[in-house]
């Protein structure tokens, strides 16, 4: 089901490509890890049970959904999550949230009107 949206500024390819890439536990932590700073690939790496390949293949799912930069300091590649694109993101969610509020309150209208017609020994 495709939902037209008029808020979100995002298009259907980059909602696509960021709910993929954080439909991973480990995208998600180390986005999470470099929103308060930046961190370099092989400080990540160090934290998980993978390869450094690995991670850096987890990075770059993040790059390409822009959560994360990566810029390069002397041989290092360092790491930061971008917030601007979470926001983004976030607002889309608020924005689903308030279509299904809409259609749960009126289907609640609907069920007390129903509700109504039938105590009342309507036909």
């Amino acid at each position: 089901m495709v939902i037209h949206h008029e808020v979100s500024p995002l298009r259907d390819d980059q909602v696509d490509r960021i709910f993929r890439a954080l439909a991973d536990a480990t995208r998600r932590d180390i986005v999470r890890r470099t929103l308060g700073a930046e961190a370099s690939v092989s400080a990540l790496a160090a934290l998980y049970e993978m390869s450094f390949a690995a991670v850096q293949k987890h990075v770059s799912v993040l790059e390409s959904a822009d959560l994360v930069t990566k810029r390069r300091q002397g041989r290092e590649r360092l790491v930061r999550g971008n917030p601007d694109t979470l926001r983004e993101a976030q607002a889309l969610l608020d924005e689903y949230a308030l279509i299904w509020k809409g259609r749960i309150s009126r289907l609640d209208a609907v069920l007390a009107e129903d509700s109504q017609h039938d105590s009342s020994g309507g036909s």
